[in-house]
């Protein structure tokens, strides 16, 4: 009997490094240097000689956002299953973190506050991944350049990925035209990696040379993001980190906001909307929203705090996923990570993470002596697993949204309605809080809330509140 897919996301999301390692090729080449691109040339670096990632802006992320990530302004969470393959990957890494700037975590283990719904939740239980990396996005994606490129055998260049190249029914290099130039340049590889993000190329370049496109699937979210920087001042607010979310629903217009401590003695706020709730770069529109809709600290910190730059914002249409583990036919000597294969309603803070699992698939793929003139189908199979891990967390929400009208999963309605009464008993109930919570952090598989006894403490809790209502509706 195949492994189930809760036992196959558990072997990939391991903390425990790989005891031995073997080169198998001579060069792996990896297109865009995003954490995607940075983890695959990690785990690369284990297993060929040689490792060229192409990037294509030469800029440093040390401090503004990259162009390449537009998004990069906005809050960004590394859930606590990405920061375990940090540390996995990069031994040290988040003590280093620290030691840079990284803010320490409080001594108050309540000091992250959830709201659902207007309704301060329990706290996130440990997780066990160590302090909490909360950065920004340039800071840390900083900080994971920079252990990259320290491993002898990877270097970086920079240019415009602009194809691959096709011998013999496999993928033997890829082609860029370096920055500044106007010509081509072929590069040579036993393996290359698609870590372009969501504007990858690949389909198009895959179409063009007589192969299928991976099947893609879209859920139109119509996503809006407006986000600020404050200096902190305990004077105006003592929080950390606060996540708001306000599900659709009657009376209800869905709204999520976060703020988090940052780097630099910084707060970064965020206030998002979906479809014609638009928030804008206009400061007192900003201040309104987050005093209006959202808890007393987002006003607070908007009307009194000192705003560091403007209001940013980005737009985000839809959550897509491709497909490659459906394709009946692929050339061999190609991979794809990251956004490149799925990317998702940002506000659930899968992206970074995603893309630290499937650098471990990758690693587990070249782990099981591979054979590299044959398709990676192997390694396709397991990010599967991870994406659909991550799909059916995010979707799950987003379905709900008035403007979404599908595509509805098989068995929608039994899920909703053990998702629903899980979500409830999860705000007062520590035991199936913390179950929830390493599935929506990625530390489990979703599968695995579909226990026996999950769904009956969840059952017995339901049942419990509704008598409780009953009974204070009777009494006189």
């Amino acid at each position: 009997m195949p492994p189930s897919p809760s036992r196959i996301f558990a072997e990939i999301a391991t903390a425990d490094r790989p005891a031995e390692t073997t080169v198998v090729m001579r060069r792996a080449v990896v297109l865009g240097g995003s954490i995607a691109g940075l983890m695959a040339a990690r785990v690369l670096s284990d297993h060929a000689e040689e490792v060229l990632i192409i990037e294509r802006d030469p800029s440093e992320a040390d401090g503004d956002p990259r162009p390449g990530v537009p998004q990069g302004s906005q809050v960004h969470a590394l859930l606590p299953a990405g920061q375990v393959q940090l540390e996995r990957w990069f031994p040290g890494i988040v003590d280093e973190a620290l030691a840079l700037g990284a803010p320490p975590p409080p001594r108050d283990e309540g000091a992250a506050k959830i709201f659902v719904n207007g309704v301060l939740g329990l706290p996130p239980a440990p997780s066990g991944s160590g302090p909490a990396l909360i950065t920004t996005r340039p800071f840390l994606e900083a900080l994971v350049r920079r252990r990259t490129l320290a491993v002898d055998t990877i270097r970086m260049v920079y240019g415009r990925a602009d194809g691959l190249v096709f011998t013999d029914g496999r993928v033997t290099g890829a082609r860029y035209v370096p920055d500044g130039g106007t010509e081509p340049v072929a590069e040579p590889a036993d393996l290359v990696v698609d870590a372009m993000g969501r504007s990858s190329r690949l389909s198009d370049w895959l179409a063009d040379n007589g192969w299928p496109r991976p099947p893609m699937q879209r859920m139109p979210i119509k996503l809006n993001y407006a986000t600020a920087l404050y200096k902190q001042d305990e004077k105006v607010s003592d929080a950390w980190v606060v996540v708001y979310h306000t599900m659709a629903g009657k009376g209800r217009t869905a709204r999520i906001g976060g703020i988090n401590s940052v780097e630099g003695d910084r707060w970064i706020m965020l206030v998002a909307g979906y479809d014609e709730d638009r928030p804008s770069r206009d400061v007192a529109d900003f201040t309104a929203r987050c005093r209006e809709h959202y808890p007393p600290m987002f006003g607070d910190i908007a009307e009194h705090g000192q705003m560091i730059g403007g209001v940013v914002t980005y737009h985000q249409a839809d959550s897509r996923r491709r497909d490659f583990h459906r394709l009946d036919r692929m050339p061999a000597g190609l991979v794809a990570a990251g956004d490149a294969v799925a990317s998702f309603n940002p506000v659930y803070g899968q992206g970074m993470t995603s893309a630290t699992l499937h650098a471990s698939c990758l690693s587990a793929y070249l782990r099981s002596d591979p054979k590299l003139d044959e398709p990676a189908r192997g390694y396709f199979d397991q990010v599967a697993v991870v994406v659909d891990a991550a799909w059916r967390i995010s979707t799950s929400a987003d379905i709900e949204l008035p403007h979404v009208d599908g595509p509805y999963p098989p068995g929608y309605k039994v899920t909703k309605w053990f998702g629903d009464l899980l979500f409830r008993a999860s705000l007062t109930d520590p035991v199936l809080s913390a179950r929830l919570n390493r599935v929506t952090t990625m530390l489990d598989h979703p599968a695995t809330l579909s226990h026996p006894g999950t769904l009956l403490r969840a059952l017995r809790l339901g049942l419990f509140r509704r008598r409780s209502a009953t009974a204070s509706t009777d009494s006189p």
